[in-house]
Parts: C-alpha cells; structure tokens; sequence
C-alpha cells in the first residue's frame, strides 16, 4: 500500500487532500511545516510526499532538499499558489530540487489523484 505525505500549513487543505486520498485507498501521513514532516519521515516509510512551498518553521525548498538527501526513493509533488513572485517561479525552483512534479493552487482533486497514482505506479518507481 503507498503511503502519502501531506505536508501542508493550511488546516482546510491538509484536512481536503487527506480525506481525498484516503478515500482513493492511499495510506496517509500529515504535517503542518516542513520540519514536522522531515520527523515523520523518519518515523514511518513514506512513498510520496506533497509539499506545499510556503510554510513557517521550514519552507517547501528546504524540505524538498531535506528529503532528496534523507531518502531519495520517496518520489515529491511540490505545490504553490505564488506569494511575492508566481506560482510558476516557486515551482520550478522545487523541480530543481528535486520535486517530480509540481502543481499550482488551486488545483482540482482529479489532478491531484492523477499525480499520486502515476507516482506509485511501477513505471514511475522504475524511473527513479
């Protein structure tokens, strides 16, 4: 069973993708920043992580680091709906760190299934 990593500082967003992949059959985790996410992490095997980029505590660009370096198996969708500069520009910075596919806010929940599903599926751990 894959399991997901939702780190997001957004209450309703963190609650929405979760219930989202829970109901799509996927074990879930979740963190509030980056930091908290890094400790559970390391605490469980994480398949999958979402991160969403601006966060206190420890940003998106920092834990996607943090990860690649920590546990470069687990595959990371980076999302964003911009802050001082577009969305765009925070999320390709992610993909140069390591992210495997990013996403802009708001998103839809059928883009949001589509990314985790090809993330776990064989093909896409293959490629990795």
């Amino acid at each position: 069973m894959t399991t997901v990593l939702i780190i997001e500082d957004d209450d309703e967003i963190r609650e929405m993708l979760s219930l989202l992949l829970m109901g799509a059959g996927y074990v879930v985790r979740t963190a509030a920043h980056g930091r908290e996410g890094i400790r559970v992490a390391r605490n469980e095997p994480i398949d999958i992580v979402i991160t969403d980029i601006l966060m206190p505590v420890q940003e998106g660009i920092e834990t996607i680091a943090e990860l690649g370096r920590q546990f470069p198996q687990v595959k990371i969708i980076a999302m964003s709906g911009g802050g001082i500069v577009q969305p765009e520009d925070y999320l390709a910075t992610a993909q140069m760190f390591g992210a495997a596919m990013a996403i802009s806010k708001p998103f839809d929940a059928d883009e949001i299934l589509q990314a985790v599903c090809y993330l776990a599926s064989p093909t896409a751990r293959a490629s990795s």
